[in-house]
């Protein structure tokens, strides 16, 4: 029997936890946390979150999942501490081309395995 362990399954479930914690405090207790934004914590854990996998991803030798996820934690960032449309702007054509990659990969990966089991 074969054991393998989901590595960026528990990643994005961890780093999902730890934003809505900072959501839900931020929302139902108070709006800041030794004076940073609740919120905006809950962004960046995210954003965390996708420069956690990335690092996963280039231990496993996925080097362009590890630049593309790197590209979206960059982005977020960049999002979450814009101060103008433009930072903005730039921060979600990050995203949108760097999400646009990750799901390409991702359902030719899928497929690729459906048709090596099936």
């Amino acid at each position: 029997m074969d054991d393998t362990v989901d590595a960026q399954g528990t990643a994005i479930g961890v780093g999902t936890v730890v934003a809505l914690a900072f959501f839900g405090y931020n929302r139902y207790i108070n709006e800041t946390i030794f004076g940073i934004d609740a919120a905006m914590l809950a962004t960046a854990a995210f954003a965390a979150t996708f420069a956690a996998v990335a690092v996963l991803h280039g231990t496993y030798g996925r080097r362009d999942l590890a630049f593309a996820n790197g590209v979206a934690a960059i982005g977020l960032l960049l999002v979450t501490v814009a101060v103008s449309g433009p930072q903005v702007l730039g921060g979600l054509a990050l995203l949108v081309a760097s999400g646009s990659y990750i799901a390409l990969v991702t359902v030719r990966a899928r497929a690729e395995n459906r048709e090596l089991v099936g």
